[in-house]
């Protein structure tokens, strides 16, 4: 007989940091994932205490879920091994934080607010288009800008990536731009402030949602809390105009 007792097998499966539920629909439709020493291609199996689930012949466990804030010094690249030998955010954090995958990356040279977690509906959550998480940067470049550049950056620039632009842009000083992305490309900001002839030689994201880097240290680490959580899944509300 039928029941809804369990945990749905796609949640199940992420809860055990196997993936996003979207990931792991793909792993059970493909056939890899059993559940009891049988294949399972079923997306509404429900999962039980006792169940045994292996995905490529591998046995999974759900995880407690963690999500942790990393400041990401500049010289350290988002991969768990890196084939040319550079030092990886890895290396600076516990053993214990090893398991936990990063939300999207901040390039090499590039520093600031890194989500990690094992929770993959929250990784889906934050990178998906949809959800329009905004990222917030510090950027420093060579020389002083010009104000129809800056223009430009809100309408779009015409990359060999495409059309890409930022959600806001102001100035702090000739050399230094805040700039907001709501849909993030591969090094967007690089990409933009070389098509239009800079050169970023400082990039700081200071913010992801409404969670702001704060006082956190270069290659320090903080679990976030429940508030903490929200505010990473949410956009800051607009300032209220004077006299609104």
């Amino acid at each position: 007989m039928a029941t809804n007792d369990g945990t749905r097998l796609n949640k199940y499966l992420a809860s055990c940091a196997v993936g996003s539920r979207r990931a792991c629909d793909e792993l059970i439709k493909a056939g890899r994932v059993e559940v009891n020493g049988s294949p399972c291609v079923n997306m509404g199996t429900r999962i039980n205490p006792g169940d045994h689930v292996k995905v490529d012949g591998k046995r999974v466990a759900q995880r407690e879920t963690m999500i942790v804030a990393f400041h990401k010094p500049r010289g350290f690249v988002c991969t768990r091994e890196d084939e040319l030998g550079r030092d990886t955010i890895y290396s600076m954090l516990p053993a214990s934080l090893h398991s936990l995958h990063h939300v999207g990356r901040l390039d090499m040279d590039s520093e600031g607010l890194l989500i990690l977690t094992n929770d993959g509906d929250l990784s889906q959550q934050l990178m998906h288009p949809s959800k329009s998480i905004e990222k917030e940067y510090l950027v420093t470049s060579n020389q002083a800008f010009e104000n129809s550049h800056l223009d430009q950056f809100l309408e779009g620039v015409y990359t060999t990536e495409g059309r890409l632009k930022a959600k806001s842009i102001e100035r702090l000083s000739s050399r230094r731009l805040k700039v907001v992305l709501d849909h993030g490309a591969k090094r967007q900001i690089r990409v933009m402030f070389d098509t239009l002839g800079y050169q970023v030689t400082k990039l700081l994201r200071v913010r992801i949602g409404a969670l702001w880097l704060g006082d956190l240290e270069p290659g320090a680490w903080a679990a976030l809390n429940s508030v903490e959580i929200q505010m990473l899944l949410g956009n800051p509300k607009p300032a209220k105009k004077r006299g609104a």
